[in-house]
């Protein structure tokens, strides 16, 4: 029963899917809950079950402290799922924060279990070793005026409009992507030490207005193919109905592609 509330209060899944050949486990982006992502799990076949990874301090776990730190998320994302990623093979989809966040915790499940995603999709995110995270490392969010980040999630976009103009929704809002930077700065992947971790591949989706990301950073963490796509919108592109097509199709080609 413990795991049961365990795996409630960790994972959003719309469409419980128990003959899927694959678990598609999506990580938001800072500041973001489960609601968008977990809806995916109605525009996959049925072979795909789709698991939206919910954070500390939000939604169903609004009265819960928020992460400490990266290691602390990696653990209770790890230990909570590793029996489903050890019955059946798992991609793993982040945007933005949740790019880097997967990453660690594939990087978590390899190093420590041996297992590794069929796939993984990075959208809207540095990689972990690249000249635009350190930036994102020592930019000081936890020196910003609230202003400041309300002013930067506007610019980012993917926040209705009427949400921002009421002010517990708001502070919390500010509130929620604060610590979510906070918790992004704590992680540090020394690439030297590491080589090369992954053999699977990486598919990197960037909004086309978005900021320029390194995506060629993403390739130097794998010895599979790595691709990239651009499609139209800023940086959260994929909130759009025709680019959520094109994601979900393409997804799925990729893991079928996987030859599990």
């Amino acid at each position: 029963l413990f795991f049961l509330q365990e795996m409630e209060k960790l994972i959003a899944c719309v469409r419980k899917r128990p003959d899927a050949l694959c678990r598609l486990i999506c990580f938001p982006w800072a500041g973001g809950g489960t609601l968008q992502l977990a809806q995916w799990g109605k525009l996959f076949s049925d072979s795909i079950e789709v698991f939206c990874i919910r954070f500390p301090g939000r939604e169903t776990r609004l009265k819960e402290p928020f992460a400490k730190d990266m290691t602390s998320m990696v653990n209770e994302v790890t230990s909570v799922l590793l029996k489903e990623l050890k019955e059946k093979p798992f991609a793993f989809f982040g945007h933005c924060f949740g790019s880097q966040l997967s990453f660690a915790v594939a990087l978590h499940l390899k190093k420590k279990y041996g297992l590794e995603p069929v796939h993984l999709f990075m959208s809207g995110g540095h990689a972990p070793h690249s000249e635009g995270f350190l930036a994102t490392k020592s930019s000081p969010v936890s020196d910003a005026k609230d202003e400041e980040i309300l002013a930067y999630i506007k610019i980012l976009g993917g926040t209705p409009s009427e949400l921002l103009r009421n002010e517990d929704i708001r502070k919390q809002m500010v509130l929620t992507f604060r610590e979510d930077i906070r918790v992004l700065q704590t992680f540090s992947f020394d690439k030297a030490e590491m080589d090369i971790p992954f053999s699977c591949d990486i598919t990197c989706f960037n909004g086309s207005d978005d900021k320029v990301y390194d995506v060629q950073a993403w390739q130097e963490l794998t010895s599979g193919d790595t691709s990239f796509y651009e499609l139209p919108g800023g940086h959260f592109y994929l909130l759009e109905p025709s680019n959520q097509s094109f994601l979900t199709k393409h997804i799925t080609r990729c893991i079928e592609n996987a030859g599990l």
